[in-house]
């Protein structure tokens, strides 16, 4: 039991190291190097910009794009502070080489001011928190698109069979169609044999009377 738990524990331990933390860093941003909090996240980027952008809104704030960042003007984010702010968000792939692999970088602005290069403790711990609570939604993002391309592919998948089966339906009623031809054609043919056979012996009879005649 006691190793049953500890192997749970370890597998637990990988399962929430394979994220990275958050930490600062820089980004150019409006061609100046501007201090942001950034994460990494194992999962293209298009994915984690998709999350992103789905966890603002359930959060009520609208976004504007604007060079490449999703923008968030006087929004308010309550696990980071309090007081409305403009986020920043850029999310992209981390490098040519790795495609699913994606960093998010991470700005706040008030009153036309980088408010993380303060160093205000407090809030840059809360943007923190707020980025690495972010794999739960990037991981149940990208789950629903599995989970809306599966649906998709049965949904293909049932339709082809949906097509088969019609297929089936007509090619079963033309075999009843040409089953019951072949019936008629049968019975024709008995007919047919029928008729010659009366025709011969008309015919028999015909060559008697030249007998009686010549």
């Amino acid at each position: 039991m006691k190793k049953l738990i500890s192997t749970f524990s370890f597998l637990l331990f990988m399962a929430l190291t394979c994220y990275s933390q958050s930490h600062e860093g820089t980004i150019d941003y409006q061609k100046k190097d501007e201090k942001a909090i950034l994460i990494e996240f194992p999962y293209p980027s298009s994915i984690v910009e998709g999350a992103v952008a789905d966890k603002m809104e359930k959060l009520g704030c609208r976004k504007k794009e604007s060079k490449g960042f999703l923008v968030y003007k006087n929004a308010v984010l309550r696990d980071i502070s309090a007081e409305p702010a403009d986020f920043l968000i850029k999310v992209e792939r981390k490098s040519h080489k790795e495609n699913d692999q994606s960093i998010v970088y991470f700005i706040v602005n008030r009153n036309d001011e980088n408010v993380i290069e303060r160093n205000d403790a407090l809030l840059n711990s809360n943007v923190k928190t707020f980025l690495n609570h972010l794999s739960n939604d990037v991981e149940a993002y990208n789950l629903e698109l599995q989970i809306k391309d599966q649906e998709e592919t049965i949904s293909k998948a049932e339709k082809k069979l949906n097509n088969m089966q019609e297929d089936q339906g007509s090619m079963e009623k033309k075999l009843r169609k040409l089953e019951n031809e072949l019936k008629e054609n049968s019975n024709d043919q008995f007919e047919q044999k029928k008729e010659i056979e009366k025709q011969k012996q008309v015919l028999e009879a015909m060559k008697s009377r030249r007998k009686t005649i010549y």
